[in-house]
């Protein structure tokens, strides 16, 4: 395994496919730091407000948005006194090569789980109740030249889904009314033609397609790919591993990592759900798998 000087790191993956996991295996490292918040979207969204998916390109990190986001990185360094900043945003997968352009020393962290599994668990996340703490922690970090228009497009999302509610549960079941999570290209389409475990499934295809693709121009020492089943096989070895191959120091906790979500949401879902969503992303699943 490749050794190389500790950079900041970006972590991404599908929703509910470990990201989580490895931010706090990571962070529990000395001066290493992160967001005390769960995903900072926004704020990669600086400058680029109008484009209704997650998917930014190159193109979109323009001088602006480059220094912007860098001065964020810079703040949460500087606040903890740390060396490196962890980031992990799933919607991030969506737009790796966007993420190369504005931390080009930054090393990327892709990890993968069974699509079905990761399918499964983001169902039971689509319709969570609204959380108030998360919301405000979240708005901290909101560039305050776009606070106000993300408010008012959060205000009218949550009037949507309450008034909904009661309409897709009785003649249109599993069509969801909101988005929740990384939002593909295509993803007010998927909105309207797909039942949820298909949304949740074809979500997770396509954060992983997307990041995989655009890794493809990163140099081997700044990307680093883990798997989810093997992490949570034997995560005091994998936890090493991954912490040497960032070229950090000390003992990472990996307390609580087990391996019981392995299988989970496949048995949730029952054989027909599961041999259903297979024939929709299988060529991605094998891949998965294979690798």
């Amino acid at each position: 395994m490749n050794t190389v000087s500790p950079r900041d790191i970006v972590i991404v993956g599908a929703p509910r496919s470990g990201t989580n996991m490895l931010r706090d295996v990571l962070t529990s490292l000395p001066a290493v730091t992160t967001w005390p918040c769960d995903e900072v979207n926004l704020m990669w969204k600086y400058g680029n407000r109008g484009v209704a998916s997650d998917e930014l390109t190159p193109q979109h990190a323009t001088p602006d948005v480059r220094a912007y986001i860098r001065s964020r990185f810079e703040q949460i360094r500087r606040r903890h006194g740390a060396r490196v900043v962890v980031e992990k945003t799933c919607a991030t997968s969506l737009r790796v090569g966007f993420a190369m352009e504005v931390l080009p020393d930054a090393t990327f962290v892709l990890i993968t789980r069974d699509g079905i599994d990761a399918a499964a668990s983001a169902m039971r996340r689509w319709h969570a109740p609204f959380n108030v703490r998360y919301a405000a922690a979240k708005a901290r970090f909101v560039p305050v030249r776009d606070l106000a228009w993300h408010g008012r497009r959060f205000a009218a999302e949550q009037v949507r889904r309450r008034a909904s509610r009661s309409e897709e549960n009785a003649d249109r079941p599993g069509v969801v009314s909101t988005w929740w999570g990384p939002r593909p290209h295509d993803y007010r389409r998927l909105m309207l033609t797909r039942p949820l475990d298909e949304i949740c499934a074809l979500q997770w295809q396509r954060c992983v397609e997307a990041a995989w693709g655009s890794a493809q121009g990163l140099t081997p020492e700044r990307v680093v790919h883990v798997r989810y089943e093997d992490f949570v096989a034997d995560p005091v070895a994998r936890a090493e591993e991954l912490v040497q191959s960032l070229g950090l120091t000390g003992a990472p906790v990996v307390d609580g990592i087990r391996p019981h979500s392995v299988g989970k949401g496949r048995a949730q879902l029952g054989p027909g759900a599961v041999t259903r969503l297979e024939s929709l992303v299988g060529s991605t699943l094998g891949r998965v798998h294979r690798d």
